[in-house]
């Protein structure tokens, strides 16, 4: 796999990024992982929580630079996201990963064959995947909206991200962001996160999400073309329940049947692993 040239060495000179074409405020560059320091910086974060508008006049331009924003939580991490325990060595490639594959194994895990309430209207055979959702609004627009209430709002979405700040990452598309910095949200579930990167890559190509936020064990994306029927929904929210079981099963209405009926006027997906 050819990869992209990492523009963030850059910022280690020129910390305002103007060679860029950005204006940075004061921030950090984050080379510091669970194993030891990365051969080169994985992300930069503003050292100032985000605002509203700040996605849009920040991270939309660095896109055209080859970083993509998302927000991460800092709420108690003294030194940033150097707190976080990253692990890039660990994350595979997301297209080395089937999406089905992968979230048939989930599935077959978390049901152990057994019929329940919590899954209905499936059994333990796993359903499929989805079909692709009706465009509602421009994902790069989409994705500004709902940083926007997360930096506008911070209390309304304290269970998923308390207090965020903007971030820069060297990634090809935004749902390889989680893989790209060796993110270890889903750990207990899930050992290489590539592989959450590969099913959020299928709903980038399905649903047009953007990862728009990540804690340290709870992820945000926006939604730009939601399913279009009950019906899709409902194997949709399977999808989700293979993924992280406790987004349908703990902070959400309990069933998939129930949990589908949210995602048909949805603009944004949130998940926590425990």
């Amino acid at each position: 796999m050819a990869t992209l040239p990492n523009p963030l060495p850059r910022l280690a000179t020129d910390p305002s990024g103007r060679s860029l074409g950005l204006q940075l405020p004061p921030g950090r560059l984050v080379d510091e992982t669970d194993d030891g320091p990365w051969h080169e910086p994985l992300l930069w974060h503003a050292q100032k929580a985000s605002a509203p508008g700040t996605w849009k006049a920040l991270g939309l331009p660095a896109a055209r630079a080859g970083l993509l924003p998302v927000l991460v939580d800092l709420a108690g991490c003294r030194a940033g996201v150097a707190d976080w325990a990253l692990l890039p060595g660990k994350a595979s490639y997301p297209g080395d990963h089937d999406v089905e594959d992968v979230l048939e194994e989930y599935w077959k895990e978390e049901t152990d064959g057994h019929v329940t309430d919590e899954i209905a209207p499936f059994g333990a055979e796993w359903p499929g995947l989805a079909a692709p959702g009706v465009p509602t609004a421009d994902p790069e627009i989409r994705a500004a909206q709902v940083a926007d209430t997360l930096n506008s709002d911070p209390g309304a979405w304290a269970e998923w991200i308390e207090e965020p700040h903007l971030a820069l990452v060297p990634a090809r598309r935004s749902a390889d962001i989680p893989a790209a910095i060796g993110w270890t949200g889903p750990l207990n579930y899930e050992a290489d996160v590539a592989r959450i990167s590969a099913v959020l890559r299928s709903w980038e190509d399905r649903f047009r999400i953007r990862v728009v936020a990540l804690g340290l064990d709870s992820l945000v994306v926006s939604v730009a073309a939601p399913p279009g029927t009950l019906a899709d929904a409902e194997v949709l929210a399977a999808e989700h329940y293979a993924l992280c079981p406790d987004t349908v099963a703990q902070s959400g209405p309990g069933s998939v049947a129930a949990y589908a009926e949210e995602l048909i006027t949805a603009t944004s997906w949130s998940f926590w692993w425990d």
